[in-house]
């Protein structure tokens, strides 16, 4: 093995156990001291690559936002209509939340705490710029509503992670028949209706 592959193997190792340690612990209980230990390397070995704590959580968001997008995106084309492009980017969303719950549930902590600084959430929006850029299209259309990306975002992604955590504590099944009724509730909520 090459001395870049070992690099690289370990910081994928670190970034795997900041991952499992955030999701079980939560980032304040999760000390670089474990992070180290769980990719077994020495705790030294973790600044070579990563600057401190903030450094790695923020690098794993990022990395983890970059597969999140890329699976996200992975069968849209811009050229396809505006339902259309949205139950594409919609239903791949959902994919990678149930078929990659460990990262999905890493980018819902993350949405949801003060430790990714601000130029690393701007990063992360960037990843989301097709979704974002369609919803500008929809909006110049008349399709979508007139509102914040943010307000779209809340009512129209941020809903499956709430069912991804109900089906990981065995409270709901996402079964197909629950997809496409999330689908179709995230549409109504985003779509511009005639008498708006």
């Amino acid at each position: 093995m090459t001395k870049l592959q070992k690099r690289i193997d370990k910081r994928k190792a670190l970034i795997r156990a900041t991952i499992d340690l955030v999701n079980n612990n939560g980032f304040h209980a999760t000390p670089m001291s474990k992070i180290a230990k769980m990719a077994n390397v020495s705790p030294a070995t973790i600044y070579l690559y990563f600057e401190n704590k903030q450094d790695l959580v923020n690098k794993t968001y990022i990395d983890v936002k970059g597969l999140f997008t890329a699976y996200a995106f992975e069968n849209y084309n811009a050229k396809v209509s505006v339902e259309i492009g949205f139950e594409i980017i919609w239903k791949r969303i959902a994919q990678f939340k149930m078929n990659e719950s460990d990262n999905a549930r890493f980018l819902a902590q993350c949405d949801n705490t003060p430790m990714i600084d601000e130029p690393s959430r701007e990063e992360g929006i960037k990843h989301l710029q097709p979704l974002l850029d369609l919803w500008q299209r929809g909006k110049r259309e008349g399709i979508i509503k007139p509102i914040s990306d943010y307000l779209l975002y809340a009512y129209a992604i941020n809903p499956l992670s709430f069912l991804m955590m109900a089906q990981q504590r065995d409270n709901f099944d996402l079964n197909e028949t629950h997809i496409e009724a999330a689908y179709q509730s995230a549409w109504d909520a985003i779509k511009l209706n005639a008498k708006d």
